[in-house]
């Protein structure tokens, strides 16, 4: 049954379709992920007895945005599902038939409550149902959760997903319960939970620029550093998420930062004697620093080891080069921005200085460039593309060279970074005077604000600690 469930998503990142809409000067360029047919989830609102039911809606909410918050299914609404909702599969029941009293006349159809055709006939035509119950056991909130294909025949056959979960019986269970059920669905219809993420980020709300994180869907704000100071430069955290790595001006001069995740213990980091440091990165086996340095008068870029000793100058020009991003599949070439061709534009070698190109066109200017888990793709902020002035989120194929444009004229869009799951981008937002931090789905689809006190910068998207 898992199978034949699985055969509904193909996603492939590198699949990509830029489509031309007129051939106007201006004309807008959309781009989506192709993908394979998606199948219809009903999700039903669970009802909780005792003192469950306080945090029903917040389990409704959460688990209603984690699965309509990817792309490998399609959520069905609820304005067209059944007034009679299953809680448990003890609540289907079947129908029946009468016999027919006269000769010709066809057994009518008698409904005995809840049935799985009430979901996969229309006006539902859903492929798959989530729906379960809330209850209190020894004070801690219980979650029993299903999940059925609706084209099997019966409850017994139809059950994917029979499990139950338990979370403190407060909002931050419900959510936790919401969490890992939708993780459960995710991984069935070949996706990925987001649960457990984390988004680093620079905020203002305390007086000073310092460095947050947060969950991926917004929620628990974090403020990590509180150095009465600015703490800058796009934080960087390792592939295992045990580490970040970003910017202060704390002790007067710019100093980079290396930190745990959990506790916050401060790592030493030597750093080297200059006017300016930062644009910090983590090689891909989180053994060496990459950043950028003032060297004769110049920002360069270097490397060094996670400690900052052995540092190696891998720049020897008259011009800025930050923001180097080492390629997280294959750990042997570069991305960085430079200005050796006059504006600063996406740059890309070998990590030691052979097969030097320039990726983007040359027109405006290029910034914050970040690699797609795979190495093939890349995001990346342009003031040029199709409504020039502005700074807007593109991505492109490595192989092609072909921006594809996600934002379009609203603000000035920033800083992407990729989620996890490879399929969402955080990136920030200035409307007016005021930034903020969405997220987005890779097509440019599904804006979710999530950050909206004081100013916010600069984020980053970590996969968390296991």
């Amino acid at each position: 049954m898992k199978q034949k469930l699985l055969f509904a998503f193909r996603t492939s990142i590198l699949a990509l379709l830029a489509l031309m809409l007129n051939g106007q000067e201006n004309a807008d360029i959309m781009a989506k992920i192709v993908q394979g047919e998606r199948p219809k989830l009903a999700v039903t609102d669970f009802r909780g007895s005792g003192d469950s039911q306080s945090f029903m809606n917040t389990f409704n909410g959460t688990l209603w945005n984690d699965l309509q918050n990817t792309p490998t299914m399609q959520l069905v609404a609820k304005s067209v599902y059944p007034l009679e909702v299953p809680q448990q599969p003890s609540d289907f029941k079947p129908p029946t038939f009468t016999n027919p009293v006269r000769r010709g006349e066809q057994p009518q159809k008698v409904r005995n409550g809840p049935w799985l055709t009430d979901w996969s006939d229309p006006p539902v035509s859903a492929n798959n149902l989530a729906f379960g119950y809330a209850a209190v056991s020894d004070g801690r909130l219980v979650l029993f959760g299903f999940l059925y294909n609706l084209s099997a025949a019966t409850p017994q056959a139809a059950q994917l997903i029979a499990k139950t979960y338990f979370g403190s019986l407060d909002e931050a269970g419900a959510r936790k319960v919401a969490h890992e059920f939708a993780a459960d669905i995710l991984t069935l219809f070949g996706g990925t939970s987001l649960n457990g993420s984390k988004i680093f980020f620079v905020s203002d709300r305390s007086g000073f620029k310092e460095i947050w994180s947060m969950d991926y869907d917004g929620s628990n704000q974090k403020q990590l550093t509180n150095y009465k100071a600015v703490s800058t430069s796009m934080p960087a955290v390792s592939a295992d998420g045990k580490l970040l790595a970003y910017t202060t001006y704390a002790q007067g001069n710019p100093k980079i930062m290396v930190q745990t995740t959990d506790t916050g213990r401060r790592l030493a980091f030597y750093n080297p004697i200059a006017s300016s440091v930062g644009t910090p990165e983590f090689s891909p086996d989180g053994k060496k620093i990459y950043f950028a340095a003032t060297i004769d008068k110049w920002l360069q870029l270097c490397v060094a080891d996670l400690d900052g000793g052995n540092m190696q100058r891998l720049s020897h020009v008259q011009a800025i080069e930050v923001s180097p991003k080492v390629n997280p599949q294959t750990g042997r070439d570069l991305l960085f921005i430079s200005g050796r061709s006059s504006t600063q534009q996406m740059w890309r070698m070998g990590l030691d200085g052979s097969n030097l190109e320039r990726m983007t066109s040359g027109v405006g200017e290029v910034a914050n460039p970040a690699w797609h888990k795979n190495g093939q793709i890349i995001a990346f902020a342009w003031n040029g593309g199709y409504e020039p002035g502005a700074f807007n989120i593109f991505w492109m194929d490595v192989a092609e060279k072909k921006p594809v444009q996600l934002t379009h004229g609203d603000g000035i869009n920033e800083n992407p970074s990729w989620a996890p799951d490879g399929l969402h981008i955080v990136f920030s937002k200035r409307r007016g005077k005021v930034t903020q931090i969405y997220s987005m789905l890779a097509d440019g689809t599904n804006l979710q604000l999530l950050t909206t006190s004081g100013n916010n910068i600069q984020p980053v998207w970590s996969k968390g600690i296991n």
